[in-house]
């Protein structure tokens, strides 16, 4: 799942690394991508994004899966885990642990690349095509953009600028903060932090959700907020490891009946 203002190919690499070891989904979030919007009414909000996923997966036939998110999705993640919707939840640099005013500079930055004025945005397409206009334009949420594929930059631009949910999801962040559980989430969680995000600061943020989740397993990437392509391996691996602790499923055969 990706984060705001993002489509799902943000994940290739990623993709690439586990699809021999997974069936692998991945989905534009409602209102992004390709994807239609929520249903009229429906704010475009953490709590709702999970609803809404907790459909998909039973139109799917996906019975708990493991999810990975990024952001936004990292939140959703999350949510799901206390759901008890997913058998393991992996988030990377998740949306929900900031501060009031650090909610607002993650949310007047990202304001500010989906209201690039249409005038502008040749020329940010332009520049994306360098690499030190990828640097430039890619450096808040890329540990290394000079990564970053030029399809990939420029693809990343222009499905912000046409979400329809951009404006409305991320006004509903205002409303969103990530709440610790009573007690450990019934599902494996791994937090894995990019050392070098600069849209949700390391730093800062991090210590917090270690705080709130001592128990989760927590990781530092040597990467940005948006990992993918900065180290696709160490993402797949942290993915992959999560998931290998949750419980083994039974074979339907291997069920047990419990009396009444």
């Amino acid at each position: 799942m990706h984060g705001i203002g993002h489509h799902w190919q943000a994940w290739r690499p990623v993709i690439d690394a586990l699809a021999g070891e997974f069936d692998v989904v991945a989905c534009d979030s409602p209102g992004f991508g390709r994807s239609a919007p929520l249903p009229s009414g429906i704010e475009p909000s953490v709590l709702a994004y999970a609803d809404a996923f907790e459909m998909f997966f039973a139109e799917l036939g996906l019975e708990r899966p493991h999810v990975a998110g990024n952001s936004m999705g990292g939140a959703i993640a999350l949510e799901l885990a206390r759901r008890r919707a997913v058998a393991s939840a992996t988030a990377f640099s998740p949306a929900g642990f900031w501060t009031a005013p650090e909610r607002r500079y993650c949310q007047l930055s990202l304001a500010a690349l989906g209201s690039t004025p249409r005038a502008v945005r040749p020329l940010l397409v332009a520049g994306a095509r360098t690499r030190a206009g990828r640097v430039v334009l890619f450096h808040q949420t890329f540990g290394f953009p000079g990564r970053l594929p030029v399809h990939e930059a420029i693809a990343t631009l222009r499905d912000a600028w046409a979400a329809p949910a951009m404006k409305d999801a991320l006004a509903a962040f205002s409303g969103y903060r990530f709440k610790a559980p009573e007690k450990p989430l019934p599902a494996p969680v791994t937090i894995a932090w990019g050392n070098r995000d600069r849209l949700l600061p390391f730093a800062l943020q991090a210590p917090r959700a270690r705080r709130l989740l001592p128990w989760a397993t927590h990781v530092t990437l040597g990467a940005g907020h948006v990992p993918f392509y900065d180290d696709p391996a160490a993402c797949a691996s942290v993915i992959r490891a999560c998931a290998a602790r949750a419980a083994p499923r039974a074979h339907p055969r291997e069920r047990t009946a419990t009396p009444s």
